[in-house]
């Protein structure tokens, strides 16, 4: 595939994705992981994987850091410039079409339901990414690492711990386990 090509199919990919996704970045990170992993091919699922857990750890809008790392991934800087374009063009146009008719929609009950609605589409979707992320994992992870995810949710869902700690406390433990793995085989 020429690279004018691929710039087109990742161009419009984005575009599409940003244009008829409502849910946020956790909703476009499991169909950016349909596009280009499942259709195309252009990047392996365990990658992906590892590209959204980037996304979603890095500062700004989850939507907009998964597209800038799958745009590199798939064709370098100019890619990552184009999925850039395709992913916030869709939002800032429909903004600023809503910030036009924004007291006409405020208080339009029609409009409120279909929101409301819309929530519920998000929460189908934001559970099916769960539950195939959750399975990737799975498959590809040792028991430890399981543990490790339970106890971040355990220490966030029941005990309120913040979680800046736990971020904290995984970093921690992730880049002492990697110390001990790596002097580990060097001893070996």
């Amino acid at each position: 595939m020429g690279h004018k090509n691929k710039y087109w199919t990742l161009f419009l990919s984005t575009l599409t994705i940003s244009t008829f996704t409502f849910g946020g970045g956790y909703v476009i990170i499991s169909l950016l992981k349909k596009k280009f992993s499942d259709e195309l091919g252009w990047i392996e699922e365990k990658e992906m994987l590892n590209l959204a857990a980037i996304a979603q750890s890095s500062p700004g809008a989850v939507a907009v850091n998964a597209a800038i790392l799958v745009g590199y991934k798939v064709a370098g800087l100019p890619g990552t410039i184009i999925a850039i374009i395709g992913t916030i063009l869709p939002p800032f146009v429909i903004i600023s079409v809503i910030s036009l008719c924004y007291t006409a929609f405020r208080d339009n009950r029609i409009v409120a339901a279909v929101l409301r609605g819309m929530q519920s589409g998000v929460a189908a979707v934001i559970a099916d990414v769960t539950v195939n992320l959750c399975g990737t994992v799975y498959k590809e992870t040792q028991v430890l690492g399981l543990v490790v995810m339970v106890a971040a949710f355990a220490a966030s869902w029941f005990f309120s711990v913040n979680v800046l700690w736990i971020i904290l406390a995984c970093a921690i433990f992730g880049v002492g386990r990697t110390w001990y793995l790596h002097h580990k085989e060097g001893r070996a």
